[in-house]
C-alpha cells in the first residue's frame, strides 16, 4: 500500500521522529499537540477554486490539502516546528540568565 502523503512531507515529519504516515496515526499525533482543530471537506466549487479538497483550521492558521493525511501532516509540522522554536528560545533565555 502506497502512502497518500507526499514524500517531502514524510521526510519533514521523519525529522521530528514521526514515522507513521497513515491518516489515523497523523490525527492522533496532531491531537497530542493541540486541543482543538477543525477539518473541513470542501464542496466541489471551492475545491476547484482553491485547488484543494480539505482545509484544516487550527488556532489562527489554515492549511489547504488534497487529502486528510496531508492536512493533518501540515498542521502537525506547524505545531512541531513551533514547539522546537519555543524550546530553543527557552534554552537561549536560560543560558543568558546563567551567564548574568
Amino acid at each position: 500500500m502506497t502512502s497518500e502523503l507526499p514524500e517531502e512531507l514524510q521526510q519533514r515529519l521523519a525529522g521530528y521522529h514521526v514515522t507513521q504516515f497513515d491518516e489515523v496515526a497523523l490525527r492522533q499525533a496532531l491531537e497530542q499537540h493541540t486541543t482543538t482543530y477543525t477539518l473541513i471537506k470542501l464542496a466541489e466549487w471551492p475545491a476547484r477554486r482553491w485547488r484543494c479538497h480539505y482545509r484544516l483550521m487550527m488556532r489562527e492558521s489554515m492549511y489547504d490539502a488534497q487529502t486528510v493525511s496531508e492536512a493533518y501532516a501540515m498542521g502537525l509540522l506547524a505545531l512541531l516546528g513551533a514547539a522546537v522554536e519555543n524550546q530553543e528560545e527557552h534554552e537561549a533565555h536560560s543560558e543568558t540568565e546563567q551567564t548574568e
